[in-house]
């Protein structure tokens, strides 16, 4: 039996022992730190129906021996993504990916049955394990893929096998891994590259000349500021995003929960792909208007002396400037910065946190401003500076948080800046 023909058999998918479904398929990855085929006999005696593994564990006729249990892990992914053969939505870009992503279900779902990736599963397990956990009366699919190196998004695209591609931008992700900005942009272009070897079809930024430039040859549909299957223009009077959209003959508004005008790209996106696919105006209007930020992606939070602005999930350069200029725009008063280190920049680290620095002076907010990290430490700023988010919280408990301000935290997953909730 394959891996593929026992998948179709069993009840879902896992590599973990403390989570074994039952009637479930065990893939017996490895990593650093650990063996998944000294776990497979104890998957099944938790209830697995098979073990996938390539080491010789025992005799058991539920074992599938394979050469290599990675490799037939996305194997079989790209086979049920065959069997399932929908329309399937790959994703990619160095900024807002998993709103995007949500945003896409949220539209979709109003008309089609649409599974989008759960959590941060984006890379080379956690994408063949998203397309193994498509329910199989699904219609559509949302499929987030994440890289910090190039020839990664080529091979995510090529076990998923996207109809319709979409890269949210290019910005200053994972500089390190890339080799810088150029490496950036030929990485995430890897999506490109795979639609028009596959005459597939992608939705483009028409205002992103890069977009523009890379799509080239490409079956494409897009949006833009007067051209494109929708025309778009910003609309809101808040810090929430909202935008005016043209779409032929209808035009209509729409007031999101998403804070910062760096959202209203990612709501025109997803009414783009949501016209493109026939969803009706109402219907998309209503989706993005209902959908609310969560998982430490900028949400807001109103704690018992603050309202504070949570965006500590990532941070590199380009996401942390837009966050920093559109909070300043709506909170030059009352408004305090807590940024921590942004990190995988490589080489750029330096400049690019120092760059940092220098905006915050050009703001002139650096008395509302409270750095966090070894990298922004490293910096010529003279301003409160913190190596880690313990060494803030603790300052803050001897010497008071703050009250009635309204607080920015944004910084790498690492500095885990939402710790200091609890004092907020």
């Amino acid at each position: 039996m394959t891996p593929f023909e026992a998948f179709l058999n069993s009840s879902a998918v896992t590599t973990d022992t403390r989570s074994i479904p039952q009637g479930s398929i065990f893939f017996a990855l490895k990593g650093a730190r650990f063996n998944g085929n000294s776990f497979a006999l104890q998957a099944l005696e938790l209830g697995a129906d098979y073990a996938v593994v390539d080491e010789p564990v025992g005799k058991d006729d539920r074992l599938i021996l394979v050469d290599n249990v990675l490799e037939a892990l996305q194997d079989c992914a790209r086979a049920y993504r065959r069997y399932l053969g929908i329309p399937i939505i790959g994703l990619t870009g160095s900024n807002g990916k998993t709103t995007n992503k949500e945003l896409f279900h949220a539209v979709l779902n109003t008309t089609f049955k649409t599974y989008a990736t759960a959590g941060n599963f984006n890379n080379h397990i956690g994408v063949p394990l998203s397309l193994l956990r498509i329910p199989r009366d699904s219609e559509l699919a949302v499929i987030e893929m994440g890289a910090n190196h190039q020839k990664e998004i080529a091979q995510l695209a090529a076990i998923c096998e996207p109809t319709i591609g979409y890269i949210t931008n290019y910005g200053k992700a994972h500089l390190e891994g890339f080799g810088g900005v150029e490496g950036i942009i030929k990485g995430k272009s890897e999506l490109y590259d795979y639609l028009r070897s596959t005459n597939g079809l992608a939705m483009v930024n028409l205002n992103d000349p890069i977009q523009i430039e890379k799509s080239t040859g490409i079956n494409q549909f897009g949006y833009g500021k007067g051209e494109g299957l929708i025309q778009w223009s910003p609309s809101s009077t808040s810090e929430f995003a909202g935008v005016h959209i043209v779409h032929g003959e209808v035009s209509y508004s729409i007031q999101s929960q998403l804070s910062g005008s760096f959202n209203e790209q990612n709501i025109v996106a997803a009414a783009c792909l949501g016209h493109h696919m026939g969803v009706d105006a109402k219907a998309i209007k209503t989706a993005i208007e209902s959908y609310a930020p969560k998982m430490n992606r900028v949400e807001w939070r109103e704690t018992a002396a603050n309202n504070v602005l949570l965006d500590a999930y990532n941070a590199n350069p380009t996401s942390m400037k837009l966050s920093v200029e559109s909070f300043a725009t709506w909170h030059r008063q009352d408004g305090l910065l807590v940024l921590g280190d942004m990190f995988e920049l490589g080489e750029e680290s330096g400049p690019e946190h120092q760059a940092m620095v220098n905006y915050i002076r050009e703001l002139q907010m650096e008395d509302q401003t409270v750095l966090v990290g070894q990298h922004f430490g490293a910096t010529d700023w003279s301003g409160l500076q913190f190596s880690t988010t313990d060494e803030l919280a603790n300052y803050w408990k001897e010497k008071g948080a703050p009250k009635d301000a309204s607080i920015l935290l944004k910084g790498s997953r690492g500095i885990a800046l939402e710790a200091l909730l609890s004092l907020l």
